[in-house]
């Protein structure tokens, strides 16, 4: 392979320093030999994943269960205390947070109890976080409860009366509708709630094999896609939508559950239409909860140093109001909708319905995605705040089986929880052995205390599940600092935001994604493109427009692009280029040609003019410059497009005896340019390891064409 001192040539210079000047110059790189052979690649990654030998068994099953690896060394002294505490503690805060986000998925109380239990246990057991707290988490389940919704209005649910509450069971009475699909009658043989699970449970498989193959085929680099305010906007833009949909719980409002896009205006209109019919016991009991919640949660949150762990305000409310509902007969009295009837133990497991995963199949994918982004951003943010390290891959499985394997057993999509993982880490977590504690105290709930939840009005689970929005919704505060840092990311966080909570979550992610894409494609196509100065007694250039005291050398006008030159910017990278010099080579060769037409006609007729004179001695006269050096530190790639155009840039500021230069270029840009045969014989573009270098080469070779002349 050629050495990469021969990839330019170098103006004849006679002996003396002006030799010894463009020696130093000289790049010597010699590339390093680089087998481009697929057939060999292939073959070499084939029997590396196909091997097999003891070693690489044990490695790949403890890697694959890493309770293996942390289980047998863990410290019982050191460990146990801080992580039952934070089970203990998490687990009382869970219980009410369960139930009260189980509505928010369309689903009865006792299936978000479930889905709490299990999801720790198999976390625990998959997961390479210790800190992170996996479970329910609001915007998933309020997309999930936005599919469950539209799944039952198409089955022709809607036509029945709305049911007290309780769970039959995964089979319960046959019942009869007509489905508005193909207006025929057909046997159902599970009730509303039933069949609410059975398509929440069919959507978190099919989220959890969307998560597992996205593990297995090692595409975890769709996250990048998720900026930090693009998800900081989604959610709190899903937070508005939680906010409505719970607000029909506070008046005890009877409406049915607006979805797709404009979901959220059309609930306020409907709930504006329908405000007549306030309960006025329900929104009594969510104001006295409002008052107690929220004034409790600052107090936690202010004095959460000197807690040893919070106050479980959460327990206390739903506690106090199901005595007070209970003794004081809401609903026979005043009509206040309750839970209703929460059994005890678990129902037997059923599969998915086969037939439901067309139906929901896509929605599962942005569920997938929002679930596995959030819950490894959180596992790589705690293990770096704590100095260990977690496998993202394999977080990508661990959230997959906590979906897969409890929607067998009626639980709906789960992911980290940000809330209740601050929590965990404050209260003193050292493992995942803290949320096998957490899974335990919900198993005590299920097997003993549900039932005693009967009475229960809804409308506190909803002031529940409003509060916790706090967090999201203060985000507005944050604005002023945002588009102090960056206004591209605020703005990216409005439009997400905007989107989530106006079209619909789904709709909103996707625009948020495409915003924050078009946003990149827009900062390299108009990039900033600055003249540099010499900073005095170093080798360093950097803005004029800048930097104050920079001084420019004569003759030479430095010029830096700072984004990769492709077909989108490359109109730009000219156009700026000429606006910077102030010269446009085109212009002039234009301009030249069309003069000297014009004085070849005058001759012909032996009447040359004061005027042709005037503009031949105007087009005469010599630039300011004899050399631009292009500063490529800031261009990590170039197209094909991009290639063509330094051809022609360094093509036609040649015709007007104007040299280009290129300085700073990296690896990948010097193998684009030898690709594209830029380099050739007899050329004067020449690479430079630095701009200072290309400098001096450009007044060393000024001078000798000057001593030449005079000569």
């Amino acid at each position: 392979m050629a050495e990469f001192n021969n990839v330019h040539s170098v103006p004849e210079v006679p002996e003396g320093d002006d030799a010894k000047h463009s020696f130093h110059n000289r790049m010597f790189l010699e590339p390093q030999e680089k087998k481009r052979s697929v057939k060999a690649l292939v073959v070499k990654q084939a029997k590396k994943s196909c091997s097999c030998t003891p070693a690489k068994a044990k490695d790949y099953v403890f890697s694959f269960f890493p309770v293996l690896q942390w289980l047998p060394k863990y410290k019982l002294r050191e460990y146990l205390l801080g992580d039952v505490m934070s089970g203990v503690i998490v687990g009382v805060l869970l219980v009410p947070q369960s139930i009260a986000y189980s509505l928010l998925a369309g689903q009865e109380p006792i299936y978000g109890l479930y889905t709490s239990f299990f999801a720790g246990i198999i976390y625990f057991i998959f997961g390479t976080s210790r800190h992170v707290s996996v479970g329910i988490f609001g915007v998933i389940c309020l997309m999930v409860g936005q599919v469950v919704d539209r799944e039952i209005q198409r089955a022709g649910y809607d036509l029945e009366p709305p049911a007290l509450g309780g769970v039959t069971g995964t089979a319960g009475y046959v019942n009869t509708t007509i489905l508005p699909v193909n207006q025929t009658s057909q046997k159902l043989f599970c009730d509303k709630s039933c069949y609410a699970i059975t398509v929440g449970a069919t959507m978190t498989f099919i989220a959890g094999v969307y998560q597992v193959a996205m593990g297995f085929f090692r595409v975890g680099f769709v996250s990048v896609y998720l900026s930090d305010s693009l998800l900081s906007g989604f959610v709190t833009g899903a937070s508005f939508t939680i906010l409505t949909s719970q607000a029909k719980y506070l008046l005890g409002l009877d409406i049915p559950r607006s979805s797709g896009i404009g979901s959220l205006v059309a609930t306020w209109i409907n709930i504006f239409r329908n405000i007549h019919k306030t309960n006025v016991c329900d929104l009594i009991t969510s104001f006295l909860c409002f008052l107690v919640l929220i004034p409790a949660k600052e107090l936690n949150e202010h004095f959460k140093s000197r807690l040893k762990a919070p106050i479980p305000v959460e327990l206390v409310v739903i506690v106090a109001a199901t005595l007070a509902s209970h003794f004081g007969k809401l609903r026979e009295n005043y009509g206040s909708s309750v839970a209703g009837h929460i059994p005890t133990g678990f129902l037997p497991p059923s599969p998915p319905d086969w037939d439901l995963i067309p139906n929901v199949a896509l929605d599962a994918i942005p569920i997938a995605i929002i679930g596995f982004a959030i819950t490894v951003s959180l596992s790589e943010m705690f293990a770096k705040k704590h100095g260990y390290s977690v496998k993202a891959n394999q977080e990508m499985y661990a959230i997959g089986f906590c979906n897969i394997l409890p929607s067998f057993f009626h639980c709906f999509t789960t992911s980290a929880a940000l809330a209740k993982t601050l929590v965990k880490e404050s209260t003193g977590c050292r493992t995942q052995m803290s949320g096998m504690v957490t899974s335990l105290v919900i198993l005590l709930v299920l097997l003993v205390i549900a039932p005693l939840f009967y009475s229960l009005q809804k409308c506190v689970l909803a002031v529940i599940t409003i509060v916790n929005l706090r967090g999201a919704l203060r985000k507005f505060k944050d604005l002023p600092k945002m588009w102090h840092l960056s206004r591209v990311d605020t703005v990216i966080w409005v439009v997400t935001m905007a989107a989530s909570a106006l079209i619909s979550t789904e709709i909103g992610l996707l625009v948020g994604v495409c915003f924050s894409m078009l946003c990149v494609i827009f900062r390299t196509q108009r990039p900033e493109a600055p003249l540099l100065g010499w900073v005095a007694e170093s080798e360093t250039y950097e803005s004029l427009s800048a930097y104050k005291n920079l001084q420019t050398k004569p003759g030479i006008v430095v010029f830096r692009f700072e984004a990769p030159l492709y077909y989108i910017n490359k109109e730009c990278f000219k156009s700026t280029l000429y606006k910077q010099t102030g010269v446009n080579p085109v212009w002039v060769k234009t301009a030249k040609r069309k003069a000297a037409k014009r004085k070849l006609r005058e001759k012909e007729i032996d009447s040359v003019g004061n005027q042709t004179s005037i503009s031949m001695d105007f087009l005469s006269e010599p630039l300011e410059f004899h050399t631009i050096v292009i500063d490529c530190c800031a261009v990590q790639f170039l197209d094909t497009a991009g290639i063509r155009t330094l051809k022609e840039v360094c093509k036609d500021y040649r015709e007007i005896d104007v040299q280009v230069l290129l300085a700073q270029c990296n690896p990948s840009v010097r193998s684009s340019l030898i690709r594209g045969e830029f380099f050739k014989e007899g050329e004067d573009h020449l690479l430079f390891h630095s701009v200072h270098q290309a400098v001096d080469f450009a007044l060393g070779a000024q001078g000798h064409s000057g001593t030449s002349a005079s000569k």
